[in-house]
Parts: C-alpha cells; structure tokens; sequence
C-alpha cells in the first residue's frame, strides 16, 4: 500500500536516487560511503515519522544489461532502511529522475510541493534532477551530507560534493544537512533525529 500523506503532515516527500549495490561497491566507491548511508538512514527515519513518502529512484539499464531491473548489481543497499511493501521504488534512465519516468505525476497525485533529495552521484543525477525539480515549481531540499560520488579525474569527491553544495544553494535548492532537514508542518516539526 503506498504512502499517504495525512492532512497533519507537510507535503513534503524524500527522493533516494541511486542507492543501489552496483555503484555503493563499485570498484570506486563512493566519498565516505558509511557516513551517506548513514544519513540517508537519518532522512528515512525523518520521513516516516512524519508520515512522508519515501521515493526511491533506481537507476536502470536494457535487458540483460548488469544494471536490468532485479538484476544483483540493480538492486537497493541492503542496507538502507527501506520498506519494500510501501517505499516508492520506480526506474529512470536517465540523469534526472523525472524524464521519461512518472516522478511528475505522483508527486501531483499525492500533493506534493517540497522534494528532499541525497542518494547518488552528486555531479550526475543529484545535480540533474535538483535542476528539474526546481524547474518544475517544487521547493528543493538537498542533503548536503547525504549525496556522494567516488573521486573525478580532475576533483576529489570532497571537492565535487562541495561545489555542488555551493552551485546549488539559492538558485536551485535549500542546501541544509540532513540533521537539519524538517519534514513536518510549521507547527510541528519534526527533525532527523526527533522522536514523535
């Protein structure tokens, strides 16, 4: 049964893009792993205790691809405190988690106005679909300290998180921590690590 949002929470919901074994253990994974994981854990357990969907994009190649849907590499972090039976799992193949998926419309359908975003790489689709979803009208929230990538050719992931942290704020998105990230309403917050 999916999420609802009740008429006492925010409209808010949390978007996981790309937290999936095929990249989490790559060869080169990515900047301080554990502490992302972590902190996506954090936003989770934020999120359902306002009562918030969970969306999670899943990065998607052909058939018979290593990345196909339900392949070993394609599927969640196992350790990511999913909930199979009500988290919103949906493909993309692309950067931006809202070209050629139905990432619009559910949103719409479920009222949402408020996206918050960490997950997987920063440069890529974190950076790509923050965009979108700024264009789309929707109020952004990045998690500055849960979005990663494994070091660039010419930037350390440190340095590409940062400058993304920065590129962003403002004209695209809240760039907070997710320790500061509230998903309730105005008259009862609830933060990352508040108990209800």
């Amino acid at each position: 049964m999916p999420n609802q949002i009740s008429k006492d929470s925010s409209k808010s919901a949390l978007l996981i893009i790309d937290m999936q074994v095929g990249l989490f253990d790559a060869p080169q994974p990515p900047y301080q792993r554990e502490q992302l994981l972590s902190n996506i854990n954090q936003l989770i357990a934020a999120a359902r205790l306002a009562q918030a969907p969970i969306l999670v994009a899943m990065h998607t190649g052909p058939q018979h691809s290593a990345i196909a849907a339900g392949s070993p590499l394609w599927q969640p972090v196992p350790g990511l405190d999913l909930d199979l039976q009500q988290d919103q799992l949906f493909n993309k193949t692309r950067p931006s988690c809202f070209e050629g998926t139905s990432l619009a419309q559910q949103l719409a359908e479920q009222t949402i106005d408020r996206l918050i975003i960490c997950g997987m790489k920063t440069q890529f689709c974190i950076d790509t679909t923050c965009r979108s979803a700024s264009e789309r009208g929707l109020a952004v929230v990045l998690a500055a300290d849960a979005h990663s990538c494994p070091d660039g050719e010419l930037l350390s992931a440190g340095q590409i998180i940062q400058h993304h942290n920065q590129t962003l704020a403002g004209a695209f998105a809240d760039v907070q921590p997710a320790a500061s990230i509230r998903f309730g309403t105005p008259s009862q917050p609830l933060q990352c690590g508040e108990r209800a």
